[in-house]
């Protein structure tokens, strides 16, 4: 079972965790990632993110497919923001359900490396007071590309 959401709201993790457990959950693995204040251009209040929805819940139902494919999953929850979003504030969720803990962390953490780097968002990060778009970083193109091997 996956459930995926594109949303401008919060979410609430331990309600989004709760709905993962039942019978023969062993691992709940979750990942929150927050909108960070610093960037190397300086301080960053805000981020704003865009997207296509029809391309986006496309991208995002075959990165979904993918990790349970690759690992014995019960269950799988991504939820990703869009909008004008504080410093601060949560901005991407990934929760996975196993029997076993080593397949939630790895499906966790292939599911944020390819958001990171395959789902189409695009993200403007605001410093003092302008706009700048922001580009794919090569750390996380190489945290991607070690799933391919």
């Amino acid at each position: 079972m996956s459930r995926i959401r594109v949303q401008s709201e919060a979410f609430d993790l331990a309600a989004e965790v709760t709905a993962l457990e039942g019978s023969g959950v062993g691992a709940v693995v979750t990942f929150t990632g927050l909108v960070r204040n610093q960037s190397a251009l300086g301080e960053v209040t805000a981020i704003e993110l865009e997207h296509y929805p029809a391309m986006t819940a496309k991208s995002l139902e075959a990165i979904a497919a993918e990790a349970q494919q690759r690992w014995p999953l019960l269950g799988l929850t991504l939820i990703h923001r869009i909008g004008y979003l504080a410093a601060g504030e949560p901005i991407v969720m990934v929760a996975v359900a196993s029997k076993h803990r080593e397949a939630a962390f790895q499906a966790a953490s292939f599911l944020m490396d390819f958001l990171k780097t395959r789902a189409p968002f695009w993200k403007k990060e605001w410093v003092g007071g302008q706009a700048h778009w922001v580009e794919a970083k090569t750390t996380d193109v190489a945290a991607a590309d070690r799933w391919s091997s």
